[in-house]
């Protein structure tokens, strides 16, 4: 298995899967990290690569101590299913 890389060039996280990529799009601005899309190929689809792509996404920005704008719905509706990663959401 791999891990979650945080592509700093591309302004995302990726997660190598069985030769496809899936990436957790974000923007960054100071200590506020809005996560914008998540992008899973069709060939991963229904083997929960997303949710692991966004659970190490966010293990990350947990360590960097960023708060969260989870602008797209796949990471909302992750969060919502995952409370305690909900305090990293920006009240």
């Amino acid at each position: 298995m791999s891990d979650v890389i945080n592509n700093k060039a591309h302004n995302r996280y990726e997660l190598e899967v069985e030769d496809h990529l899936a990436t957790e799009h974000y923007k960054l601005d100071g200590n506020v990290i809005t996560f914008v899309h998540t992008d899973v190929p069709k060939e991963l689809g229904g083997k929960g690569v997303g949710s692991r792509l966004v659970q190490g996404a966010l293990d990350q920005v947990r360590a960097a101590g960023l708060k969260l704008i989870p602008e797209c719905p796949f990471v909302k509706a992750w969060i919502e299913k995952h409370p305690e990663y909900a305090d990293l959401v920006k009240r």
